[in-house]
C-alpha cells in the first residue's frame, strides 16, 4: 500500500510539474502532454536501466500512466488566474515528487536486494531522473545541478532506507513528510551547496 500511494502522489506531483513548465514554454497540447508523461515517467525508466529492470515494465502501469494524463488535462484546463500562482506552488509539488518518488525508487532497490549504493543511486534517479528530463526538453538548466539543494535530500532518503533505519509504512510516511518539508525549506531559505566560479579568475 505505501509504495501504491507514493506512486500515485509522484506521479500526479511530476505531471503536473511536466505540464505547466510546458505551458510556461508555451508549447502545444501534444507538448504539454509529452513533457507531462516525461516527467512523471522519466526518473522511473532512467532507474529501471541501471539497476537491471526492463524499461518494459513501466507500460504495465496503465493506471499511473491515466492518472497521469488526467492530471494534465485538469492542469491544462485550469483557469489562467489560478495558474499564476504555479511559481508559488510549483517548487512545492516538486518537492512532493521528489520525496515520493525518492522513497519509492529506494524501496524498489531494496526490495531486489541491491547494496546500499544501488539504493542511494535508484533513489537519486527516481526522485530527480525526471525532472532533470523536463528542464533538459525545456531548455533549462536542470535543477538538480545547481548549487541549491535538491538531490541531497533523495541520497538521504536512499541511504535511510538502504541502512534500514526505516522500514515501516508509518517510518516512511514520516520519512516523505520530513523530506518533503526539509526541500521546502531549502528553497525558501535559499540553502546552496558550496560551489565555486571559476570565472571569478579569468
Amino acid at each position: 500500500m505505501t509504495w501504491e500511494v507514493l506512486s500515485i502522489i509522484g506521479t500526479v506531483a511530476f505531471a503536473v510539474s511536466g505540464a505547466i513548465v510546458a505551458m510556461e514554454e508555451e508549447y502545444d497540447i501534444l507538448g504539454v502532454y509529452i513533457l507531462g508523461i516525461v516527467t512523471a515517467f522519466g526518473g522511473g525508466a532512467i532507474r529501471n536501466l541501471l539497476i537491471g529492470v526492463p524499461v518494459s515494465a513501466l507500460w504495465e502501469q496503465g493506471f499511473l500512466f491515466q492518472i497521469a494524463l488526467l492530471s494534465i488535462t485538469a492542469v491544462f484546463l485550469f483557469p489562467n488566474n489560478l495558474l499564476r500562482h504555479w511559481r508559488r506552488w510549483g517548487n512545492f509539488f516538486d518537492a512532493i515528487g521528489l520525496s515520493a518518488f525518492a522513497i519509492q525508487g529506494a524501496l524498489y532497490a531494496s526490495e531486489m536486494n541491491h547494496p546500499i549504493s544501488a539504493v542511494i543511486v535508484a533513489a537519486v534517479l527516481t526522485g530527480s531522473g525526471g525532472g532533470m528530463v523536463r528542464d533538459l526538453l525545456a531548455g533549462r538548466k536542470p535543477l538538480v545541478l545547481k548549487s541549491e539543494i535538491y538531490a541531497v535530500w533523495a541520497v538521504l532518503c536512499g541511504a535511510a532506507i538502504g541502512l534500514n533505519f526505516v522500514t515501516e509504512a508509518r517510518e516512511l510516511y514520516t520519512l516523505f513528510i520530513l523530506t518533503t518539508s526539509l526541500r521546502v525549506l531549502s528553497y525558501s531559505l535559499k540553502w546552496r551547496l558550496p560551489n565555486r566560479n571559476i570565472k571569478a579568475f579569468q
